[in-house]
């Protein structure tokens, strides 16, 4: 059968001359036919990723470990991770050099590796260059999961991606049949398809009277829209294919809503829910955020009421540090949950969805009290399967000549000389997205660079 007989396909000869020019383009998702994806389920390994971003950095005197290598000791902060010892990698001494003097941007430019200045546009997030490679085999590209708006899935445009919050509103999204049955979504995609070609129309007649600035922001707008295009033809297409069958114990656990004074529950609802995602294979890549720099939540239930900004900015107040050591402790206690529930779910092919799915935890700011933004904290787990080997903390701050050992007391503690590390990145070369380049390459991504990346991290 000739794919280009599938009505919702585009070929690319087509999009080049509605695009107006001569490029080369790569093979979009759009341009796959979903005998030649399903093809490729049954005969590949999926491969999955999924990042966690915590704001505002850590309480840097106890989370630190100290030991590297395979006989590492455990930190306080990262004590909930232990029993995962050989399926994790801590790791130290990463930073990303754009944002060591633009605190405001860590949250922005963790997965992305930009340098973003005031009037720079953002650059795609490693996840959105991963889901370029999966999407053509899953129901979405991607799944975006935020407590609040910020989202840390940029596209190759430099657009923010919207994330969902409610957990009900997730399950939804992903498992629930469309209102009024396929035929009424069909006609509500096909209209917003319409809409869009209109759009273009009017653009193009408006293009002929624009200077340059104008026609540059106009670019960035016809990008989006050609995105939002190849979404609802997709979206069109995958509606003729069944939604997975969801068990009641899986509804009843990941479909409902969380009062706000239940962080854990909140938590780990996402976290099943995007366990669930990796399962039924309708994506391969999700991100969540816990909040950003500025708006992460309290959690009561442990006796938190202040905002984690407002901790992290502790000034050397005991029991602001011991909250904050209290709150990144709990969020890696949830984190570790995760890691649990990917360790005894199988997937489609009956493996250890652990296996495939590589997970990145961490921050894109070290000390936030002074807003230091280099030695972050990141844990990479899993995808054995993608090649990964795990038991051992890898720190880079050991591997600079000039670096002299942590600032350890006399009764083996780090004294807060240690901030200065969080300040000043002890190997200048360590740039995160060397690290984010090795998980794009284990997802398929080929790629030989990532952003400011110098060369693959070795692990």
């Amino acid at each position: 059968m000739n794919y280009l007989s599938q009505s919702w396909l585009i070929d690319r000869r087509h999009a080049l001359k509605a695009m107006g020019s001569f490029i080369s383009l790569p093979l979009l998702e759009c341009m796959v036919p979903l005998r030649a994806a399903a093809a490729e389920k049954v005969t590949a390994t999926p491969r999955r990723s999924a990042f966690i971003y915590l704001a505002n950095g850590v309480h840097s005197l106890n989370y630190q470990i100290t030991t590297s290598g395979k006989d590492y000791q455990f930190s306080r902060s990262l004590k909930p991770l232990e029993k995962h010892r050989e399926a994790i990698t801590p790791i130290s001494g990463l930073h990303h050099p754009g944002s060591l003097s633009h605190h405001h941007n860590c949250i922005n430019v963790w997965l992305t590796g930009g340098k973003l200045g005031p009037s720079d546009r953002n650059t795609i997030s490693v996840d959105q260059k991963m889901a370029e490679v999966t999407a053509q085999h899953t129901r979405y590209p991607s799944l975006e999961v935020a407590i609040t708006q910020d989202s840390l899935a940029w596209t190759a445009d430099g657009v923010r991606l919207p994330a969902l919050r409610r957990c009900s509103e997730i399950f939804a999204s992903m498992f629930a049949e469309p209102k009024g049955g396929v035929a009424a979504q069909r006609r509500a995609l096909r209209r917003k398809g319409s809409v869009l070609d209109d759009n273009l129309a009017e653009v193009r007649r408006l293009e002929k009277k624009m200077g340059t600035e104008d026609k540059g922001r106009m670019d960035q707008y016809l990008t989006s829209v050609r995105e939002a295009e190849i979404r609802t033809r997709r979206a069109d297409a995958w509606l003729d294919t069944p939604l997975p069958i969801i068990s009641d114990a899986d509804r009843t656990r990941t479909n409902r809503d969380i009062p706000d004074t239940k962080a854990g529950d909140y938590f780990r609802t996402v976290y099943d829910l995007m366990v669930l995602a990796f399962q039924t294979d309708v994506t391969r890549v999700a991100t969540f955020s816990l909040g950003g720099e500025g708006q992460a939540i309290s959690i009561p239930e442990i006796g938190i009421t202040e905002s984690r900004h407002q901790l992290s900015h502790h000034g050397g107040d005991p029991d602001y540090m011991e909250k904050l050591t209290n709150y990144d402790t709990f969020a890696i206690e949830q984190f570790s949950y995760f890691l649990t529930r990917l360790d005894e779910t199988k997937d489609l092919s009956g493996k250890s969805l652990l296996g495939s799915t590589m997970s990145l935890f961490g921050s894109g700011m070290s000390y936030g009290h002074s807003h230091g933004n280099a030695n972050l904290p990141l844990v990479l787990a899993g995808g054995s399967d993608l090649g990964l080997k795990h038991g051992q903390h890898l720190d880079f701050n050991k591997m600079a000549p000039e670096f002299q050992g942590y600032a350890l007391g006399a009764d083996g503690a780090l004294t807060t000389a240690h901030y200065q590390l969080c300040s000043r990145p002890a190997k200048s070369d360590a740039h995160m997205s060397n690290l984010l380049l090795l998980m794009a390459q284990r997802m398929g991504v080929e790629i030989d660079q990532f952003a400011d990346s110098n060369r693959v991290v070795a692990l």
